[in-house]
């Protein structure tokens, strides 16, 4: 298949970008680089040993999306440009809400200006809001999202349903849980001096030296051991779980799927800080500091409906994820080197975010 990939410069973005490649399809990349770089998707080329076809473009900005629509046919889109820290989310609730929304409003107008069916959503374990008790969440839980980015997801997810039931797309939703690690190469991963940067590079930061301690939220939490408790991807097999929902879009009768990428086991911050410090033998620094009153006790994937139907499960331990995190920030320990940033259109207003008369170009197949 050839693939629209939005966001693909990013962190999870580049690694599903790699994925697809291995996989066999055909990629083309949509970022305005704000928290991607050109290094990852250069990197990524290398490691497969493919082309990656970038655009450089505002996902939300309808013009240069349907733009590159017009370069050629793309058979499916995997959605995951946007602001996708639940912090960042809640410090700018406008932006999150305009750019999670209006950027799936863009493509899912192109992609019916175009005749493209198969549309793959980044989504977020947000929706859920979390779990008091530790049960694992599993995809038919309840929907109460307690954060900006959850309530953002939750209404894409909704918008998504109504439309797959006219018939217009058939739909995989995937529910990442936290993400961290790198890819084994030590070629991409996770910056940690960015907005929203996860557990594991803060971690890193405090290893290498570039920060004093971690600051860790909460101890009073209903959890054994009062910090807050979340299920741990490898980022790797997150985005080979993207490609394993792309794939099984077409071999399920529900015009819209949903599947939690996730590895079922509960690891509190804690866990997490004890593991990195057994795997480097030394010990890290830390403070245990008031939470946000946001902060929810668990979140823990139930993966069953995933593994069963698509025969996916994570393949890397929480051990895996320090490793190549940890050989990752040793490599680059200032990040990607810098690159020469494709210059990018305008980022378009409301007048480009409301236009619904199909441009001349497009193909309308109904």
């Amino acid at each position: 298949m050839r693939v629209l990939v939005t966001g693909g410069a990013g962190y999870l973005g580049c690694h599903v970008v790699l994925a697809l490649l291995t996989a066999g399809h055909d990629v083309d990349v949509v970022d305005d680089f704000t928290r991607g770089t050109p290094a990852s998707l250069a990197r990524v080329e290398h490691l497969a040993g493919r082309h990656v076809t970038t655009h450089a473009a505002d996902v939300a900005d309808i013009d240069a999306v349907e733009r590159i629509f017009a370069t050629g046919r793309f058979d499916a889109v995997v959605h995951l440009a946007g602001l996708r820290s639940t912090d960042e989310c809640h410090d700018r609730v406008l932006d999150a809400y305009e750019t999670n929304l209006a950027t799936t409003f863009a493509l899912l107008r192109c992609m019916a200006w175009y005749g493209v069916q198969r549309f793959v959503l980044s989504s977020s374990a947000a929706v859920y809001g979390g779990s008091d008790d530790g049960t694992p969440l599993a995809e038919s839980a309840r929907i109460v999202p307690s954060s900006p980015l959850g309530r953002s997801m939750a209404t894409n997810e909704h918008l998504l349903t109504d439309l797959a039931a006219a018939g217009a797309v058939r739909v995989a939703v995937v529910r990442c849980f936290t993400t961290a690690g790198a890819h084994p190469s030590g070629r991409i991963g996770e910056l940690a001096k960015v907005p929203g940067a996860g557990l594991v590079a803060r971690i890193g930061e405090v290893v290498a030296g570039q920060r004093p301690h971690l600051a860790v939220h909460g101890g009073d939490h209903p959890t054994h051991d009062g910090t807050p408790v979340r299920d741990f991807v490898h980022v790797a097999d997150a985005a080979e779980g993207h490609v394993a929902a792309l794939e099984g879009l077409d071999d399920t009768s529900r015009a819209v799927t949903t599947w939690n990428l996730g590895t079922g086991v509960p690891t509190s911050v804690l866990d997490v800080l004890r593991r990195v410090e057994r795997v480097l033998g030394r010990e890290i620094p830390h403070r245990i500091v008031d939470a946000p009153a946001r902060t929810v006790a668990s979140v823990v994937a139930d993966v069953t409906r995933t593994t069963t139907e698509l025969g996916w499960a994570a393949r890397r331990t929480l051990d895996d994820v320090v490793r190549d995190h940890w050989r990752w920030h040793q490599s680059n320990p200032h990040g990607y080197p810098p690159t020469v940033t494709p210059e990018t259109p305008w980022r378009g207003g409301v007048g480009h975010r409301l236009r619904l008369v199909p441009p001349p170009a497009a193909v309308n197949p109904n």
